[in-house]
């Protein structure tokens, strides 16, 4: 049995300052890194350690996450863009406020960029659903499928959604009527038996962070 845990990162600053998320430098909080440390923590009584792959998208936030989580565990963190959050283009560097007013197409009810179509670019040069799909499609491919014990992954609510769907087995176009909400902090976890069998066994599991 293959198990894959998948860790979004806490709270970081763009959480509290208005900013876009995407692929800025954001660090986190305290709060956030009080999370990370509580996390790091509870993997490692549930048994992770030193044979355990730690695998996280580079930007600041979860690369600090990782961080935290890896001297824990006693493990160096392997860090790739594959992981990354979506990156939403012109919108990056900007505010919030700025994203609800210059949208390029539409989006899910009580979201600021989840474009209903998954061809959609919610702002210039974005990622569509479709492209962040592809690029974890890689990611399985070169990091997961070739590993055969537990891996530990750090990411971002948006790039976790897709790849739950895609372990699920669940095909692009699905990505039109189906999320997978995220939790900063939440932590969950995947299995794949020798049958080729996955399963989605916690779900933004909050319990870490207490």
């Amino acid at each position: 049995m293959k198990t894959v845990i998948t860790v979004q990162h806490p709270k970081s600053q763009q959480h509290e300052n208005g900013m876009i998320g995407s692929l800025g430098a954001w660090e986190l909080t305290e709060q956030g890194i009080l999370h990370a440390r509580k996390i790091a923590a509870g993997l490692l009584r549930d048994g992770y350690g030193e044979d355990t792959l730690l695998i996280s998208s580079d930007l600041m936030r979860t690369a600090q996450t990782a961080e935290i989580i890896g001297e824990c565990l006693g493990v160096k963190p392997v860090y790739t863009p594959l992981l990354r959050e979506f990156d939403l283009g012109e919108a990056n560097g900007k505010t919030k406020a700025w994203a609800k007013e210059n949208l390029h197409c539409p989006v899910w009810q009580g979201t600021r960029d989840w474009a209903k179509s998954i061809d959609g670019r919610v702002f210039a040069e974005a990622e569509t659903k479709r492209e962040v799909y592809v690029r974890l499609e890689q990611f399985l491919a070169e990091y997961v499928a070739p590993q055969a014990g537990n891996l530990i992954l750090v990411s971002h609510a948006g790039t976790l959604s897709v790849l739950f769907a895609l372990w699920m087995g669940l095909p692009v176009e699905a990505l039109e009527k189906v999320n997978f909400d995220g939790k900063a902090g939440g932590v969950s976890v995947l299995k794949e038996d020798a049958d080729g069998h996955r399963i989605l066994a916690k779900l933004n599991d909050m319990q870490y962070t207490v």
